[in-house]
């Protein structure tokens, strides 16, 4: 099932090729398989984005973490991941607080201080807005509609392919050039905070752009600093699964083709998933029995398709509807 990927790991000034497996999900816990040097040799993984379970949460499958015990018990595996992560590669941390007895648990916040403790160095917090969250009432808040997706690195210079993920510019733009005066073929001071203001002119004709920090999403799901697309809601195994939009963005910005992607918490294969459509390696960590057979059920109807031909994210409704 899984396939050799040859990294170049530093040991004591000596350049050491390792054997990876990738393509692959243990059946395991991840706080003790990741110490495995073997498994997952240092500075190993272009990529980690994953969705770990929250505090006093998905109790039926994980065990529960009290809000006051979570960074106790993820600071050891952001350790580990530290380890094997490249000094390019990034780590894309999905997780939001909950409310308890009234107002917001901090351990989120806690974890990020802890982390950089560790040496991370906290990039980019991005939202994703969730459509379809789950509708309530609530005497002190309206309904949670985003999640954080924290961006950790371990250096500041690392690789990201931002074209990867611009969006068409927009109407706006055909509207704006309409009326273009002299003044916007010159770069100027800006009137509201006193910086240099944009050479409007630049956007003539430009089709994409980069991402906005707010976008509402076309038809094609582009994306931006604020992630909005539709909240799974027809996965009724997995409690809090995260669409396949949300890793592809981040697969897309992060890796280029062959990259490896770990996900040390994947459940049902979401990341494995959206890594092999993208042309990356995947190594997935899930220590519930039926969430890995879910994924490598999945992951064999996807494999079928490519060799048939078809578009390897084609088949939504038939590969478990996690998008």
């Amino acid at each position: 099932m899984g396939k050799p990927n040859r990294a170049i790991q530093l040991l004591e000034g000596k350049l050491i090729l390792k054997n990876i497996k990738t393509n692959t999900i243990y059946n395991s816990d991840s706080a003790k398989l990741l110490k495995d040097t073997k498994i997952f040799p240092n500075n190993s993984i272009d990529l980690i984005i994953t969705s770990p379970p929250y505090a006093d949460k998905r109790k039926r499958y994980y065990d529960s973490i009290h809000p006051n015990e979570y960074v106790g018990w993820f600071i050891p595996i952001a350790n580990e991941l530290f380890r094997v992560l490249k000094n390019d590669g990034s780590f894309i941390l999905n997780i939001k607080e909950h409310p308890r007895n009234g107002e917001r648990d901090t351990y989120v916040l806690e974890l990020i201080l802890e982390m950089k403790k560790q040496g991370w160095f906290w990039i980019e917090e991005y939202v994703w807005y969730k459509k379809n969250s789950f509708p309530g009432k609530w005497p002190n808040r309206f309904r949670d509609s985003w999640e954080r997706c924290l961006h950790f690195s371990k250096n500041k210079k690392f690789k990201m392919y931002q074209d990867s993920v611009k969006v068409p510019v927009g109407d706006w733009a055909s509207k704006r050039f309409k009326s273009l005066s002299d003044k916007d073929f010159k770069r100027h001071i800006s009137q509201t905070n006193g910086t240099l203001g944009r050479n409007v002119s630049n956007w003539i004709n430009r089709k994409k752009v980069f991402p906005h920090n707010v976008i509402v999403f076309e038809e094609e799901h582009y994306i931006s600093n604020v992630l909005e697309f539709a909240t799974v809601c027809n996965n009724r195994i997995h409690s809090a699964v995260f669409p396949l939009e949300l890793p592809t963005w981040f697969i897309k910005l992060f890796t280029e083709k062959n990259n490896i992607v770990l996900d040390p918490f994947i459940g049902s294969g979401t990341t494995a998933f959206a890594s092999l459509g993208l042309g990356r390696q995947y190594i997935g960590i899930e220590k519930d029995k039926e969430f890995v057979n879910m994924a490598l059920d999945q992951i064999e109807r996807l494999k079928n398709d490519i060799n048939v031909g078809q578009p390897p994210l084609h088949r939504t409704a038939k590969l478990g509807g996690e998008f």
